[in-house]
């Protein structure tokens, strides 16, 4: 009797031991953007998307280096992608604090797993421009929506 309830107590461990590694890696891959609305809030940052800039390598949605004169965006992963729509070389419309928007493009991933907040909207220099942003404040609060 006493065999077949240490057996069992170590049948529990491996049993615990492996629902907790599921949930670990199940958290791991969900990313929890907020949803997507006519007026998703999200944090504005600055990237550079020339090859050798602060992006890393070529853009996730076409495999390109783009100019940053061009007003482009890279979106949090749950906005990318994981909320169903996939968003790639698609259009946003950004509005900035002063209630200025902008088009841009989508083209690239600000990648969750890696760092990225769940809240990004990282755009190229043109796009703060085109808002009238300094670009020297690296984060501004944000409203965007698919245009």
């Amino acid at each position: 009797m006493a065999n077949i309830v240490k057996q069992l107590a170590a049948l529990v461990v491996v049993v615990l031991a492996v629902s907790s590694r599921l949930q670990l890696a199940s958290c791991g891959s969900q990313h929890h953007s907020p949803p997507v609305s006519g007026h998703t809030p999200a944090v504005l940052t600055l990237n550079g998307f020339q090859r050798g800039q602060d992006g890393g390598g070529p853009s996730a949605c076409d495999g390109r280096f783009h100019s940053n004169g061009d007003k482009i965006v890279a979106l949090s992963s749950g906005w990318l992608r994981l909320d169903g729509t996939r968003r790639c070389n698609r259009m946003i419309r950004i509005t900035g604090p002063g209630g200025r928007s902008v088009l841009a493009k989508v083209v690239d991933e600000c990648d969750s797993s890696r760092g990225c907040d769940d809240n990004i909207v990282d755009s190229s220099a043109a796009v703060w421009k085109a808002l009238g942003l300094d670009t020297k404040v690296g984060r501004v609060r944000v409203t965007w929506a698919d245009a």
